[in-house]
Order: structure tokens, then C-alpha cells, then sequence
């Protein structure tokens, strides 16, 4: 028997985590996880972020064609401390702390063998439906997709490894080198890892576009070279366009849209010069109306990007090395009671100078 008559397996069911039963509502609701496979880890989780998708599932239910259709644990950008571990896991023991890449994919599909495992069909992803999520107490997770942290990485910026992928990946598709100009488009907690990213890799010069002060002051306090404040007018893109290859000195090399609207698109496609590429990194609409075929005839590559494969390494290394910062993005903590976690919700879905809500557990 455990601690007041308790025995092991209640105990076990203590474990806590916030739950999205329905429309607007979040509750903290017993989890009960899944036994201990050989191969897996039981993490306690200790930072957990608040990502667009998560509000998106909240107010909607609902992220493109992923519907929660029963309750689910949210959250998935995490890292935490090995609480216990598999009988074949080798590399990591109790007390290590660690960053979660939060997909499991098959590792038998013609995708995953090419190396192209973000792109699985039978992906199990953190809070992605029917799939729970990380804003847990403690969760079970293989240990290949647990990564150690150096002494001089915390627990926050281990969870901030997750969106920084974002960036790291679309910056690898791109091919972002020492010569490749950038345009980012959005400076929300995606535009902002994707322009901390695109230096990393070597960029001489970035330039951020956004329609909200705020972010535009923020970007430039993290290092943009230039920033411009734009509409929210399709009509004034010709105009902007004009505005935008004045401050980049010419059209980008390659443009990042991490808002993915009509009019961020149209506006990449026309400040991209000749020969050059737009990455579609956000996902405004599913469909938009873009001038394609004037980009086309100038040969503008257009590249697609979801999620991220094997970038967690190179981020650790990136913040370990002080490379990249990813601090100032974390705005708001809150820990974790009823209370504080529909605050924390509401704060991010509000924006405003909320850039990272970040749970500390």
C-alpha cells in the first residue's frame, strides 16, 4: 500500500493533466498512462509552451482536417525530467532532463525509410486528435525522441526546442546560407524562431513584415535588420512590395510566409526576386488566391513545409551554443491549477505582447 492507504496503481492515477473536453473548455482531470513499453521513458514534465494550434483546437475543435471528436490532453511543445526508464534504454537515466519531440511516426512507410518521417501517414503526434497531448504531470514517450540537455540549456528553452524546429526545418528547405537574403512574413512566435533560425544558418540580412507594432518592435530587438509595418489591404500589396525591396535592397532570395493569407502570399511571391524561393510556413486559409503564374515565368520556387524531422539536436546546439536565444520569447508563466490554465489560454489567445505562454510545472 502507498501513502494514506493508497495502493501503487491508485497513485499511479493521481497523475494530472489538462484536458479540452469541449468548446472553451479546459479541465485538469486525472490521466492515466499507458504501461511503461521497453524502448520508452516516463518523463515529468516541467515546461510546457502554448502553441497556436493548441487556442486553434480550443475556440474551434478543430485544426484542418483533425476534429476532437472525444476529450483530449492538450499541449505539445515540453521537456521535462526521467522519472523512469525501459529495460533497452541505454542513452538516458532517471533525473536527466530532456526535450520531447512530441510525433511518433512508423518507421516502415517509404517515407520514413527515405528520412522523411514528418511527412508519415500514421504519425501519433501530441495533441493532435485522437492523440493526447504533454501538459501533463508525467507522460510515457519513446526514448529516441528524448533528447538531453546541457547544464547551461533550461527546462523552458528545451520545451522552445519545438517551435525553433519549425524555423531549423524550413530554413534546411530553403537551403538559408551566408549569401541568401530573407523576407519573413508575420513576426508571431513561428516568423520570430524562423528569423532567429535564418541568422543562425548565416543570413546577412532579414527583414520582418507584420500588421501589429508590437511585434515589429520585438523583432527588431531580436535582431532584424529591418522592419515593416504593412495592411491588412490586398489593394496595398504593389505599394508594400515597392517599400519592402527599398529596405531589402533589391527582392529577397527567399521569403518565409508564416502567416499563409491571400495577401502574405501574393506579397512573397512579388518581393521574391527571379530565381528565388517563398516557403509557405503558416497556415492562414487552406485555399488563396495568389498571382502565381507572374512568379512562375520568373522561375520563383514555391516549397512547402509541416512540422519538422531531425532538428533537435541542432537546436540544443544552437541555444547551448548561444547561437540563438529563445528567452525573450517567453512573455508570460503560469503554473498549473485550474485558474492559472484557462488565464494562460486566454493570454495567448488574446496576443497582444503575449509571444510564448509558457507553463512551468
Amino acid at each position: 500500500m502507498g501513502k494514506g492507504g493508497k495502493s501503487h496503481e491508485e497513485e499511479e492515477e493521481e497523475n494530472m493533466a489538462a484536458w479540452l473536453v469541449g468548446l472553451n473548455t479546459l479541465k485538469i482531470l486525472p490521466f492515466k498512462l499507458p504501461p511503461l513499453g521497453p524502448g520508452d521513458v516516463r518523463v515529468r514534465m516541467k515546461a510546457v509552451g502554448i502553441c497556436g494550434s493548441d487556442v486553434h483546437f480550443l475556440k474551434t475543435l478543430r485544426l484542418a482536417d483533425f476534429v476532437v471528436k472525444e476529450p483530449m490532453v492538450i499541449g505539445h511543445e515540453c521537456a521535462g525530467v526521467i522519472e523512469e526508464v525501459g529495460s533497452e534504454v541505454k542513452h538516458l537515466v532517471p533525473g536527466d532532463r530532456v526535450a520531447l519531440e512530441p510525433g511518433i511516426s512508423c518507421w516502415r512507410c517509404d517515407l520514413c525509410k527515405e528520412g522523411r518521417y514528418n511527412l508519415c501517414p500514421e504519425m501519433k503526434f501530441f495533441a493532435t486528435p485522437p492523440v493526447h497531448g504533454s501538459l501533463a504531470h508525467q507522460v510515457v514517450h519513446p526514448a529516441d525522441l528524448c533528447f538531453k540537455l546541457p547544464d547551461n540549456v533550461s527546462l523552458e528553452e528545451g520545451a522552445m526546442c519545438e517551435p525553433l524546429s519549425v524555423g531549423v526545418h524550413a530554413c534546411r528547405r530553403a537551403n538559408i546560407g551566408p549569401e541568401t537574403s530573407v523576407l519573413v512574413l508575420g513576426a508571431g512566435p513561428i516568423g520570430l524562431v524562423t528569423m532567429l533560425a535564418a541568422r543562425a544558418f548565416g543570413a546577412p540580412r532579414i527583414v520582418l513584415l507584420d500588421v501589429d507594432d508590437n511585434r515589429l518592435s520585438v523583432a527588431k530587438d531580436l535582431g532584424a535588420d529591418g522592419v515593416i509595418k504593412v495592411s491588412t489591404n490586398i489593394q496595398d500589396v504593389p505599394e508594400e512590395v515597392e517599400r519592402i525591396c527599398k529596405v531589402m535592397g533589391g527582392g529577397a532570395d527567399v521569403s518565409f510566409d508564416c502567416a499563409g493569407l491571400d495577401k502574405t502570399m501574393s506579397t512573397a511571391l512579388r518581393a521574391t526576386r527571379a530565381g528565388g524561393k517563398v516557403c509557405l510556413v503558416g497556415m492562414g486559409h487552406t485555399q488563396m488566391t495568389v498571382p502565381l503564374t507572374p512568379a512562375a515565368v520568373r522561375e520563383v520556387d514555391v516549397i512547402g513545409i509541416f512540422r519538422y524531422k531531425n532538428t533537435w539536436p541542432l537546436c540544443i546546439e544552437f541555444i547551448r551554443s548561444g547561437k540563438i536565444d529563445v528567452k525573450p520569447l517567453i512573455t508570460h508563466r503560469f503554473g498549473f491549477s485550474q485558474k492559472e490554465v484557462e488565464e494562460a489560454f486566454e493570454t495567448s489567445a488574446r496576443g497582444g505582447n503575449a509571444i510564448k505562454v509558457m507553463f512551468n510545472l
